[in-house]
């Protein structure tokens, strides 16, 4: 398998979200070091075992009548394997693979150019698909459901549409935001994947095996306080394991260990749930300055100097996910769990919708 890359993702527009070591968005570190950690097959891929069946059988049932994989969309947060899948596709179909993604696909004319250019059986591989313009989406339609593109040859009234016809090929989408999708792109994709946060012993497996890549001596309670602060996130975990060899290369350290993790994590402000300064100033923010809430987006979003939509896409996901906050139609509510990390005591008097929050946490 070949792999051709037209452009590579476009990075998040708030660089404070984007160097977080425990952001999930993808890094430049993490391109240089992640094709090795990457699995090369489905078989090496570890956890998210509905896709992983779904895949195995839809892959078996299109080999053995000799087509291509239906189109497959993927999606689910950041940092969860959507890109390395897609080249595990290519790999057990046996075909080449090219990368590009929604917001580098700028003219309906580039599209265009990558199909064409396409072989027989090819994947290709759109990440953020959903940041694609209406007008190359409206190109990519016709190459869906007919291996075809239509272009427009000449203008005003000598104009004349001329259908090009493809190989047939597989697209294979990414997305963080499925319901930023049109509804007639998402119905062109012949199965519609979810991929959920890891547990912690996929977590403490997906670092076991790293280590052993990198040749880095690790214990099972090393690797698995480095599992409890990466979020559920591969993409997190290999980071904060190249930090912690750091430390432990340093330190003259032979083994990482739960001790040295802390340490060099404790360096890092990542705590023993993996959240950094920023997740723990949003708490902090809802619970002392507006008595646990609930409270705006916007509102939060001022108090902390952050933007709204980093906080909803970034910041929150992982904290609901822990339990920390809770979403209402009022706004944002900080549950008992909040408080307790914090170790901060809720107030004497709080809202009734925050009391029947607690009342489910005891």
């Amino acid at each position: 398998m070949t792999e051709r890359r037209d452009a590579v993702p476009t990075p998040m527009a708030d660089p404070e979200a984007r160097n977080r070591i425990v952001s999930a968005r993808q890094r430049n570190e993490d391109q240089r070091v992640d094709g090795s950690l990457r699995p090369k097959s489905l078989a090496e891929y570890i956890g998210q075992d509905r896709v992983k069946t779904s895949l195995s059988v839809f892959i078996e049932a299109a080999k053995r009548r000799g087509e291509p994989l239906d189109h497959t969309l993927l999606y689910g947060p950041p940092g969860l394997g959507k890109t390395t899948l897609a080249a595990i596709i290519a790999t057990e179909m046996s075909v080449s693979l090219r990368v590009t993604s929604g917001p580098a696909i700028e003219r309906a004319g580039d599209l265009v150019s990558i199909l064409t250019n396409l072989k027989a059986g090819d994947v290709l591989f759109i990440d953020e698909i959903h940041r694609l313009n209406r007008v190359v989406e409206e190109v990519l339609y016709p190459a869906l459901e007919d291996f075809a593109v239509d272009i427009i040859i000449g203008k005003g009234p000598a104009a004349r549409s001329m259908r090009i016809n493809l190989p047939k090929f597989t697209l294979v989408g990414a997305t963080t935001r499925l319901a930023l999708m049109t509804g007639p792109l998402r119905d062109r994709f012949g199965s519609v994947l979810r991929l959920d946060f890891y547990d912690v012993e996929s977590m403490t497996t997906i670092i076991n095996r790293s280590a052993a890549i990198l040749n880095v001596a690790i214990s099972d309670d090393g690797a698995y306080a480095i599992a409890m602060r990466s979020r559920g996130t591969p993409r997190i975990a290999n980071r904060l394991l190249k930090r912690v060899r750091d430390v432990a290369e340093v330190r003259g350290a032979p083994v990482i260990d739960r001790a040295l993790t802390a340490e060099a994590l404790e360096m890092l402000d990542v705590d023993e749930l993996g959240l950094d300064e920023i997740d723990r100033r949003i708490l902090r923010t809802i619970v002392e300055k507006f008595e646990g809430g609930p409270v705006g987006i916007d509102t939060i979003a001022a108090a902390t100097s952050e933007e709204s939509d980093t906080i909803m896409d970034v910041y929150e996901p992982y904290l609901i996910q822990l339990g920390f906050l809770q979403r209402t139609p009022r706004g944002r509510i900080a549950t008992r769990h909040a408080y307790d990390h914090l170790k901060i005591l809720p107030p004497a008097t709080i809202d009734v919708q925050q009391q029947l929050l607690f009342d489910d946490v005891e």
